[in-house]
């Protein structure tokens, strides 16, 4: 049964550090947003690939750990009352005889809105899932793809695969509160932080972390979705039992633009092309911002997303409010707005 259509004044695509501001910045001038976003969370690479690495060039935080930063947005945007569709993707969108845009998502969630912001990072992500025999039987319930809670952790044994720094990360995280870590890579090196790497083999010298290295995952075991081992192997077929509650494959997020490349939207090496004084792409009332835009001389950092986000925002009031004049105003002259 097709869901009843919800209405917006705008719809962002992509739950990351960039969608969120928008979130701000669009409810600063009073404007109401859906989030649609592929991920069953928050933040997009900053929560779901290296939730701990420091940030360094966010102005006002010397040091922010890229979870904390969407912590932090997160609460900027909550007076606005967002509302957040997680763990589906937008596979249509067409332009009603309105004028308003409609959005159709993978779980049949239907939005008309007037503007559309397209923050989708590099675009879609999806697990990239190591290839083992019965593993869509354990997911969901004894093996995840991204951590929302780390306290779901505690208490339990829990294998991270990976080298990088999400994998890295999060073992050195949950290290603290699972009865037991192993860290399984295929190579003896990491790709992590230098920093985080130490602290790695540091913990490896107590009896809270394993490295398991170099192996790789080969199977598991276990029933009705519950793991109660990691089996793990040697190119040369030396094997190893972990026995395990959780696996936590971090083997990176596959990119992909989705459909958004069928939407006729101007592309340069799937990256939309806007004008960089609005983030308005070849279709009015459609912008990008953040990493899956691009134009001439675009700095790709997200301090540059943000400030997209305030120029699309701006570019969008008209839209939503055509007969009402836009006077701009410093946020410390009129506060935050109350819904």
């Amino acid at each position: 049964m097709t869901k009843d259509i919800q209405t917006t004044d705008v719809a962002i695509i992509g739950a990351g550090p960039v969608g969120l501001f928008a979130v701000f910045e669009c409810g600063m001038l009073k404007m109401r947003c859906h989030v649609i976003d592929s991920l069953e969370g928050i933040g997009g690479q900053c929560t779901a690939l290296y939730p701990e690495k420091p940030i360094y060039d966010i102005p006002g935080y010397p040091c922010v750990h890229a979870a904390e930063l969407i912590d932090q947005l997160e609460i900027q945007a909550a007076p606005f009352d967002p509302v957040f569709h997680l763990d589906q993707q937008v596979d249509g969108l067409t332009r009603r005889e309105d004028g308003q845009w409609l959005l159709q998502t993978s779980k049949g969630t239907r939005i008309a809105a007037r503007a559309v912001v397209i923050a989708a990072g590099a675009g879609a992500f999806g697990p990239n899932r190591p290839p083992l025999e019965g593993l869509k039987d354990y997911e969901g319930k004894s093996v995840f793809y991204m951590v929302r809670r780390r306290e779901d952790m505690r208490g339990k044994r829990v294998v991270v695969a990976g080298g990088g720094d999400s994998a890295v990360d999060w073992a050195l995280s949950l290290a603290e509160v699972a009865e037991k870590v192993y860290v399984v890579h295929r190579r003896d090196r990491f790709r992590a932080a230098p920093e985080s790497v130490d602290r790695l083999h540091a913990l490896a010298e107590t009896d809270k972390l394993d490295l398991v290295v170099p192996y790789q995952l080969s199977g598991l075991e276990g029933s009705d979705g519950q793991l109660s081992a990691v089996r793990v192997s040697t190119l040369d077929g030396e094997e190893r039992v972990l026995e395990a509650d959780v696996l936590l494959p971090f083997y990176g997020l596959l990119p992909s633009l989705g459909p958004i490349a069928d939407w006729g939207l101007s592309a340069e090496r799937n990256h939309i092309l806007v004008d960089p004084a609005s983030s308005e792409t070849n279709h009015p009332g459609i912008f990008a911002i953040g990493d899956i835009s691009t134009y001439k001389g675009k700095l790709k950092l997200i301090l540059t997303g943000f400030s997209e986000a305030a120029m699309a925002a701006h570019a969008i009031h008209p839209l939503v409010y055509p007969d009402r004049e836009l006077h701009f105003e410093y946020s410390t002259s009129k506060g935050v707005p109350v819904s």
